[in-house]
């Protein structure tokens, strides 16, 4: 009898110990999967951040090259052409292209790494001053 209830209890002692260990891994389980997907979620945040800025410089370089098309245009009215320059981490290129009497429309495109973002400039008069018609981001030429 005595036996009896030393394995009994010994027996009930187990079980506490099990279930202890068993809650510490569910609880280091927990843990270790809320840490992965904390990470994966900064990785890709990290990512985003990343496209956001080549996304904002490559607008500036299309910019950039759209002002460099007006400078052309400004010392050689007739000018009609194109041109790449190579700016920070990017290129950009622009094409001024003449139409009717003064009009003339500036396409630029912007690249950096592998985000590509597009100007076009209309401009409706060249002397006295240029006028521009408009400035606006575009998806394709």
């Amino acid at each position: 009898m005595i036996l009896r209830k030393y394995f009994m209890n010994q027996h009930h002692c187990d079980n506490k110990g099990f279930i202890a260990l068993l809650s510490v891994l569910i609880v280091t389980a927990v843990a270790v999967s809320i840490t992965v997907a904390l990470l994966i979620m900064g990785v890709g945040s990290s990512r985003t951040s990343f496209a956001r800025q080549q996304s904002t410089q490559a607008r500036a370089l299309a910019d950039a090259c759209a002002e460099e098309a007006l400078q052309e245009i400004h010392d050689s009215v007739s000018y009609e052409g194109s041109d790449t320059l190579t700016l920070g981490q990017g290129t950009c290129d622009y094409r001024v292209t003449k139409l009717t009497g003064q009009n003339r429309t500036i396409d630029a495109t912007g690249t950096v790494g592998t985000i590509i973002r597009k100007v076009n400039v209309v401009i409706d008069s060249i002397t006295p001053d240029i006028n521009i018609l408009s400035w606006q981001e575009v998806s394709d030429f």
